[in-house]
């Protein structure tokens, strides 16, 4: 059984599988307890978020408005931004960069890349619209924390006159950075710009937490929820901050609060888990347990541990096994790929190794992974 101790769960990136249509928690101040941290390294603004850059406003002025009014703003921003002649921008979800940080790394993941498109559409005088986007969950893991990932994108109007209804939906530009194949057809729905900013505070604190930051990752998370007092995943983060930090009855009273929005909220679940477990309240965190069993019998990573577990005993037919098995639970998380392809490189199929490494390579979400894996692939390709 991986117990809350392997699976303390953060809701990260792109994430809004919880519902925001919830209200916000009541007596939330109480959640928090700034005196138990250091105050934050830099002063945490939501203005900072979209901000354009001197750099941003040059290009603004050199790129966009002249060259691309003939062909419509929307259309010339895309052009400018995404095109064979425009920034060459690359995904990477390594770190969430604010608008200016984007624009100048030249790259960034799903949200960062909607707030710097934004920036520019807003600067340009552009309706922008957020969405929502159903996508099927997508866990990965670094330090001991499970991170899920969802999906955000952003729909550009012409320049805006006050009207709501002063466009057609034809004149309306989906803007997403997931490939083609992946958007058609892929259920949307509107979200306000304070959750946009309150998931942008809630990835930089998931990263916090992963470098051990703890006094950043609760000022984050803390913004995070000033931001959009009902983005139940910021309270998950504040609650992991704590439990980090070992802080077992605050991160159980953000929890409670959680699970009485949603009471089969699986990742608070395995958090109260964790909670309970490190107070010694063994009979309590036993019907925690059998409930997020029943909720989530084969939780993230659950077929991907036992791959691991046969392929250190050698038993690789096993572990191929496991490994199809959470690839097909997720056949976009680049690690299953990857443990497939190494699986079937000692069980002597080459060409499955090169298939699964192939497919790693592809799903492969920060340049270090892609680097790894391309040179992983490299290697295999010159085995006759």
């Amino acid at each position: 059984m991986i117990t809350g101790m392997n699976r303390l769960a953060v809701l990260f990136l792109c994430m809004l599988l919880a519902a925001c249509g919830h209200r916000p928690i009541e007596g939330r101040d109480a959640l928090f307890a700034d005196s138990l941290f250091n105050p934050p390294a830099e002063r945490i603004s939501a203005e900072k978020v979209f901000a354009l850059s001197e750099p941003m406003r040059r290009y603004l002025e050199s790129e966009m408005k002249g060259p691309f009014a003939a062909r419509g703003l929307n259309r010339g921003l895309l052009e400018a931004l995404y095109r064979k002649n425009g920034l060459h921008l690359e995904y990477d979800a390594a770190v969430t960069r604010n608008a200016a940080e984007a624009f100048e790394a030249r790259s960034g993941n799903c949200l960062s890349l909607v707030i710097m498109t934004a920036a520019f559409a807003k600067a340009l005088g552009l309706e922008v619209h957020y969405q929502g986007a159903f996508i099927e969950p997508s866990w990965s893991r670094v330090g001991g924390m499970h991170f899920l990932a969802g999906h955000v994108n952003l729909k550009l109007g012409g320049p805006s006159t006050g009207s709501r209804t002063a466009f057609d939906a034809g004149e309306w530009l989906v803007v997403d950075f997931l490939p083609g194949s992946q958007v058609r057809g892929l259920r949307t729905w509107p979200i306000p710009e304070s959750t946009i900013v309150a998931m942008y505070f809630n990835n930089r604190a998931a990263e916090a937490l992963a470098l051990g930051q703890l006094s950043e990752a609760y000022w984050f998370s803390k913004a995070a929820i000033s931001q959009d007092p009902a983005f139940l995943n910021a309270y998950n983060t504040l609650a992991v901050v704590y439990l980090r930090h070992g802080d077992s009855p605050q991160a159980e009273r953000v929890l409670r609060a959680i699970l009485e929005r949603e009471s089969d909220n699986a990742q608070a679940l395995s958090n109260l888990l964790l909670a309970l477990e490190r107070s010694g309240r063994t009979e309590e965190s036993q019907a925690v347990q059998r409930k997020l069993a029943r909720i989530e019998p084969h939780p993230a990573f659950y077929f991907l541990d036992r791959g691991l577990s046969a392929l250190r005993l050698g038993d690789f037919a096993t572990a191929r096994d496991m490994f199809a098995k959470e690839v097909e639970r997720d056949p976009y998380y680049h690690e299953s790929h990857y443990w497939l392809g190494i699986a079937n490189l000692n069980l002597g199929n080459l060409k499955e190794a090169r298939k699964h490494l192939d497919l790693a390579l592809e799903h492969s979400t920060t340049r270090g992974e892609r680097d790894l894996y391309a040179a992983k692939l490299e290697r295999i390709r010159s085995y006759r």
